[in-house]
Formats: C-alpha cells, sequence, structure tokens
C-alpha cells in the first residue's frame, strides 16, 4: 500500500504508547508509527482547526476566526477524527464540547503546535530573519511592573517580535497555562511554587498605599493604623489582594472593603473619587498621583518578588531571548 505523500512542514507523525502485541509482519506496534496501525499522518492544519474549535467553543466561531467556511472546518475535524479512530467532540446545538478523547489530544496538540513554531522560528534565525512571536500569561500587577518595563527594553532591541501577554485572574492559573502549551513564558508571584517549571527570580518591587485626594496620612503610616481605613480591592485569590490580606492579617488587621471590583481599570478612578484607598505597584501608584490621588509609603514596606517561568527544554528564539535579558536585568 503506497504512503500518502504531504509536505514535511505540515505533518507530525503519530507514535503509538499504548501496549499491543507483534503484527504479522514483525513489527512491534507499540512503537512503531501509527502508520501500520491507521491514520499515517496528522496535518498541522488540522490540529489548529482542532485547537481553534477548543479555544471558541464551538465551530461556527471557530470558523470564523480561523476565516473559512465551517463546512471545511467541519470536513476537517471528521478527517481528524477518522485518523485517530475515535470522536473529539460532542456535536451540540448550541456548540461543541469536547469527549474524553478530545480532552486527551488538547495538551499534545498544543505542545506540537509550538514546537513547530518553535522549530520554524530557529530556522528564521539562523537565516538571519526578523519576526517571531512571544506569548506570555502575567499577572495584573506583575504585567505592570515589571513586566512593562522589561517588554520595552525587549521591543526595543526586537522590534519585529508579535508580543501577546494575557491575564489569568488568579496567580495559580500561570504555571497551568505554562504547562498547558497556552502561554510560553509566564510571569507569577514567587510566593507561588513553581514546582516542575523552570524559573528565574525577579527584582523586588515595592506597593505603596494610594488614597483619595481628602484623606490625610501620615507618611509612612503603620500597617495597624489602617484598621479604620476603607479599601478598594480586587476579589480574593488575586496578586494585588493576596498581598493586601497578609499584611494586614500579619498586624491582626481585616481590611475593611467599600469595593471589590474585577474591573482593574476602575480602581484608580474609584480611589480618586473617596470611595476608597488602594495598594499599587510604585509606577502605577506615580500615575494615581499625577492624577490627582494621594500616595504614602508604610511600615514596614510592602514588597513583592515577581518569578519568570518556563517549561524546561528548548524555547523559540524570542523567548530565549527574552529570557536572556530578564537575567540580565535580575543580576
Amino acid at each position: 500500500m503506497q504512503e500518502r505523500r504531504t509536505d514535511p512542514d505540515e505533518v507530525v507523525r503519530i507514535v503509538r504508547t499504548r501496549p499491543c502485541h507483534i503484527d504479522s509482519s514483525g513489527c512491534d506496534t507499540a512503537t512503531a508509527p501509527l502508520t501500520r496501525v491507521y491514520a499515517p499522518w496528522v496535518e498541522r492544519r488540522q490540529l489548529e482547526y482542532f485547537l481553534a474549535v477548543v479555544e471558541h467553543g464551538g465551530f461556527t466561531n471557530a470558523a470564523r476566526v480561523l476565516h473559512v467556511s465551517q463546512p471545511s472546518l467541519s470536513h476537517s475535524i471528521a478527517t481528524l477524527e477518522t485518523e485517530l479512530g475515535g470522536a473529539l467532540f460532542h456535536r451540540l446545538p448550541q456548540g461543541a464540547i469536547l469527549t474524553p478523547a478530545g480532552e486527551a489530544l488538547v495538551a499534545p496538540a498544543r505542545q506540537v503546535s509550538r514546537d513547530l513554531a518553535t522549530a520554524a522560528a530557529a530556522v528564521r534565525e539562523v537565516l538571519g530573519l526578523s519576526g517571531g512571536r512571544l506569548d506570555i500569561v502575567a499577572q495584573t500587577t506583575l504585567a505592570v511592573d515589571p513586566l512593562a518595563d522589561l517588554l520595552g527594553r525587549f521591543l526595543r532591541r526586537y522590534p519585529q517580535v508579535a508580543v501577546d501577554v494575557t491575564d489569568p485572574q488568579q496567580g495559580a492559573s500561570v504555571g497551568r497555562l505554562v504547562r498547558s502549551g497556552e502561554a510560553e513564558l509566564g510571569l507569577m508571584d514567587s510566593a507561588v511554587p513553581a514546582e516542575d517549571l523552570s524559573a528565574l527570580l525577579l527584582a523586588e518591587q515595592r506597593l505603596l498605599l494610594v488614597t483619595p485626594p481628602d484623606q490625610a496620612n501620615v507618611d509612612p503610616v503603620g500597617l495597624a493604623e489602617l484598621a479604620a481605613t476603607r479599601f478598594v480591592v480586587t476579589p480574593r485569590g488575586s496578586d494585588a489582594r493576596t498581598v493586601l490580606d497578609d499584611a494586614l492579617d500579619r498586624v491582626g488587621v481585616t481590611p475593611l472593603v467599600s469595593v471589590q471590583t474585577v474591573h482593574r481599570a476602575m480602581i484608580v478612578p474609584l480611589v480618586i473619587a473617596g470611595a476608597g484607598a488602594t495598594f499599587l505597584p510604585e509606577s502605577m501608584a506615580r500615575d494615581a498621583r499625577n492624577k490627582g490621588a494621594r500616595v504614602v509609603t508604610t511600615d514596614p514596606e510592602l514588597r513583592y518578588r515577581a518569578q519568570l517561568v518556563w517549561r524546561p527544554g528548548p524555547l523559540s528564539p524570542a523567548a530565549e531571548s527574552f529570557v536572556a535579558l530578564a537575567r540580565a536585568v535580575a543580576v
């Protein structure tokens, strides 16, 4: 039987890993390519289509994002299912949800897609081509400081690299998103265990107390003196809220919450309007002062430290250059 041929850049060889017996040709199919059992090749485009359906919740939205017709997308996924030997999605009137087989494919598909992108970027670098992509997931406070400054330095050196920064909402989610391949690099609080990820500790950052324009405070203000202060906060589990709760808990104070919001862009306007005080990184606090808020230090100072994390193994040229820059700055 003649093997189907496809562009090598567009294919991924699937290898059987579960035990099975020796086939009639004497080859052990436990490690033989799946071509000996079924489905000679899985195309890269099929994996991209599969992940698009996963990320956009259904075939209609995925087709719109991919700029392909829905019948073409459906046919590609059906072909992939035939080649892999089982259904990947439950088709529902309002979308599609993963079958157990589909759930098992998500992480390997993301890893394969990222490995292909890394390989292509490595070739471009050898050929002296510019460009590439850098995907970073970062807690919001850390995205402001230190990530914004690091990205500014990085893009001055590599202006052709496209950067995508996403917010996980919960700090513990950063590691999960990096492990799954949804982001190549992650920035999270150093208090969160990196576990199996490679990690680089960055410089300490300072948090300052930002209060309404008419609120008088001594400078510095003792943390215990904030028992009667009302705060504008993000929900529990967010990085800024965790720093606030932990700091006040150490001095036996439970923060009085006037406003809790997931809309971080509201925080400074709420403080300026008199709704309460908040803690912000130094760079954000300076911006708030320019808009009319009062900024004071605390005694003791509140500090936090970020860590840059990534999966062990080869990084794309863009990510490798970013890690090198961050390492140089952290020294």
